[in-house]
């Protein structure tokens, strides 16, 4: 890697709103980028070069497109850093969900560990079962709040792998013998005409078990997911009681969703 290319980490807020600009419209010009962002033409192109360099975009001339079939996942470190501030305020706003005496579902992810992190210590008689190591052993500290895992898999395959996620077969046994309050699920794309959907056929399973497990499901999910489509269905927007998104997600894509009978809160 030479020094220009390491000088311009990639998690940086601009070449993330850059990936997601070119995911949305599949095609932006450099002058777009530029004025969106507020910066020099020099500098996008500079930007999208990297970005190609490491292909996540495609360059062409005059601007960029995207290069990734619709089951793409980004890479488990800009999972990982990617809207951290808007992942808190959105897993803190559904941590304030949760009642005394409730059993509730988190899904694996990272939206969803964050939420697990934010559940106050004076909870109590908390029920949770999950699908994820990290939010069992995070949830393991609570005094009021006791948890199970769902068992299954370790899941290994995918760009994701490392998250310590359990899945199909043997997934979905205990689930099946729940009525949970509350399922709390993660997606990779919400998309008004589509739904919530998802980059990986093997987490389909356990999450469709956890709707059907609980009496309401509320999903989360930054600005970054809405508009997009991943390549496996989760659910329609109709099996969703609520989305909790952040404060930066399009008024009209938060239009395009309510007006097809959404509830949508904004952290």
């Amino acid at each position: 890697m030479g020094e220009a290319e390491s000088a311009l980490p990639l998690l940086a807020p601009r070449h993330q709103r850059i990936l997601d600009m070119v995911e949305e419209h599949r095609m932006v010009e450099v002058t777009h980028l530029a004025d969106a962002l507020g910066v020099s033409a020099v500098t996008i192109r500079t930007d999208l070069d990297l970005l190609d360099r490491r292909r996540l975009l495609r360059r062409i001339r005059g601007g960029a497109m995207a290069v990734r079939p619709a089951r793409f996942q980004r890479p488990l470190d800009l999972i990982m850093h990617s809207f951290d501030t808007e992942k808190e305020r959105i897993g803190a706003m559904a941590a304030r969900m949760v009642r005394d005496g409730e059993t509730i579902i988190l899904d694996a992810g990272t939206t969803t560990l964050a939420m697990a992190a934010a559940l106050p210590d004076d909870l109590r008689d908390v029920v949770v079962l999950t699908s994820s190591l990290d939010i069992a052993l995070t949830l393991n500290q609570n005094p009021g709040v006791t948890v199970f895992v769902t068992g299954g898999k370790l899941k290994k395959s995918g760009r994701n792998s490392n998250s310590r996620s359990l899945i199909p077969p043997y997934g979905t046994f205990l689930l099946e013998e729940v009525n949970a309050d509350c399922a709390y699920l993660c997606c990779a794309g919400i998309d008004a005409q589509r739904g919530f959907t998802n980059a990986f056929l093997d987490e389909i399973p356990i999450k469709r078990a956890m709707l059907a497990s609980a009496r309401r499901a509320v999903m989360l999910g930054d600005h970054g997911k809405i508009s997009h489509v991943a390549g496996a269905r989760i659910a329609d927007l109709d099996e969703i009681t609520t989305l909790i998104t952040d404060s930066d997600a399009k008024p009209s894509d938060i239009q395009a969703l309510e007006a097809k009978g959404l509830e949508v809160l904004r952290a």
